[in-house]
C-alpha cells in the first residue's frame, strides 16, 4: 500500500498545528491545547517512523541485491541479514498503518481499571490482587502513573473489588483490550489435596470521562456519608469519611472510603461515576460498530471471557485472537503485556483497514 499521499496530508496538518500552537489565545482553552499538542506529538512520531521505514526498505533491498549478486563473499554476509531486516520493515509498516488510521478520540485518554472477584471465593479475590499487580507493573514499564482510588480487600490479601486510575500517554489505547472475564486455573494455597481450581475475576477498563462528556444534574444524585470500614484505627471509628453516591436515573451506586477526607472520597466517587456513565454512553455508540470488530474488541462488557491463565502449564491464552504463550509466570510477575497487546492492536488494525476498504 502506498502511503505517500496520506503522509503528505499529515505534514500539511503538522504545519497547521504549528501555526495554531503559536497563538497565545489557544492556551485559554486548556483541553483543546492539550489535544492539539498530543496530535502534534503523534504526527511527529508518525513522520519519524515513516522516515525509518523508508530507510529500512532501502536497506532490505540492498541486502537482497547483494545476496543474489555474483560476489559470493558479499552474498554470504548479506543473506543472514535479510530476514531480521524484513521483520523490522513489517513492524514499521504496521506502526505506520496504525498511525494512519482514523483516530479514536478515546485512545489518548487516561483510564480507570475496575477489578472484581468473580466465582471462586477467596481464590478469586487473590486472583484479582494478582491482576492488579500485573497492571501496576505494566504501567511502570510504560512510565504511567498508577493510583488506587478505592478498594475492598479481604482478610487474606485479596480484593473483592478494587478501582485504580492509570494516567500517562495513550493509556486507554493500550488497556482497552483488558475488559472482560479473566479465568485462572491453579492449585489454591488453601487446597490440601493438590486439586486445580478454576476461578474468575472481572476487569472493566473505562476511559476517564471529562465533565463535558457526561452531564450530571445535582437533582439526579443522592449522596450519603458513613463510617469507613476496615483498618484505620480511631479515624475509622469516629469520623464519617466514607461516601456513597447514588445516580438515581441509572441506579448506579459508587462507594469510596480510601481517603481520610470526606471531600476527597466524594471527588473520587464523582470521577468513578462519570466514567461509568460514560461507559454506558459508549456502549450505546458501539452498536453502530461492525459485528466483526465487536468480535475482536468485544463490547467491553464484563461478561465476556477473554483470557485464561493456566498456572500448571504456565500458559496464558487470549481467546479472541487465539494467542498463547508459555511464560505466564513472567507476565504476572513483571507485567509483560506488551507483546499480547501488540498482537491485539495488529488484529484490530487489520479489521479496521478491512472496514475502510469495504
Amino acid at each position: 500500500m502506498d502511503y505517500a499521499l496520506l503522509i503528505e496530508r499529515r505534514k500539511e496538518r503538522l504545519n497547521e498545528l504549528d501555526r495554531l500552537i503559536e497563538d497565545p489565545l489557544l492556551y485559554e482553552d486548556r483541553a483543546r491545547a492539550r489535544a492539539l499538542m498530543r496530535e502534534r506529538s503523534h504526527i511527529i512520531q508518525l513522520l519519524e517512523d515513516w522516515k525509518l521505514l523508508s530507510a529500512s526498505r532501502a536497506q532490505l533491498e540492498e541486502y537482497e541485491k547483494l545476496a543474489a549478486g555474483d560476489d559470493e563473499e558479499l552474498a554470504q554476509l548479506a543473506a543472514p541479514e535479510i530476514e531480521p531486516q524484513r521483520q523490522l520493515v513489517e513492524k514499521l509498516e504496521q506502526r505506520v498503518q496504525y498511525a494512519l488510521l482514523p483516530p479514536d478520540a478515546l485512545e489518548s485518554r487516561d483510564a480507570l481499571i475496575e477489578i472484581r472477584a468473580g466465582t471462586g471465593g477467596d481464590e478469586a479475590a487473590l486472583f484479582a490482587a494478582d491482576l492488579l499487580g500485573m497492571y501496576r507493573r505494566f504501567a511502570e514499564t510504560r512510565g504511567w502513573q498508577f493510583e488506587i482510588l478505592d478498594a475492598s480487600p479481604n482478610d487474606i490479601g485479596g480484593f473483592k473489588e478494587v478501582t485504580a486510575r492509570v494516567s500517562g500517554d495513550e493509556v486507554f489505547r493500550f488497556l482497552k483490550y483488558e475488559s472482560g472475564v479473566h479465568r485462572v486455573q491453579r492449585v489454591p494455597a488453601t487446597e490440601t489435596q493438590g486439586r486445580i481450581h478454576t476461578s474468575t475475576a472481572t476487569v472493566a477498563v473505562l476511559p476517564e470521562a471529562e465533565e463535558v462528556d457526561v452531564q450530571i444534574r445535582p437533582e439526579d444524585l443522592r449522596i450519603e456519608t458513613c463510617r469507613a470500614g476496615g483498618a484505620g484505627g480511631q479515624h475509622v471509628n469516629r469520623t464519617e469519611s466514607a461516601v456513597q453516591i447514588f445516580h438515581l436515573p441509572t441506579g448506579i451506586m459508587v462507594r469510596c472510603e480510601n481517603e481520610r477526607s470526606q471531600l476527597k472520597n466524594r471527588e473520587t466517587g464523582m470521577r468513578i461515576l462519570r466514567a461509568r456513565l460514560f461507559e454506558m454512553k459508549q456502549q450505546e455508540a458501539q452498536r453502530s460498530y461492525s459485528e466483526k470488530r465487536r468480535a475482536l474488541i468485544g463490547s467491553g462488557g464484563r461478561e465476556e471471557k477473554i483470557r485464561t491463565y493456566n498456572f500448571p502449564q504456565n500458559r496464558l491464552t487470549d481467546h479472541r485472537i487465539s494467542y498463547t504463550v508459555y511464560n505466564l509466570d513472567i507476565v504476572i510477575a513483571t507485567g509483560s503485556l506488551s507483546d499480547l497487546i501488540e498482537h491485539m492492536q495488529h488484529a484490530e488494525m487489520s479489521e479496521r483497514l478491512d472496514e475502510l476498504n469495504a
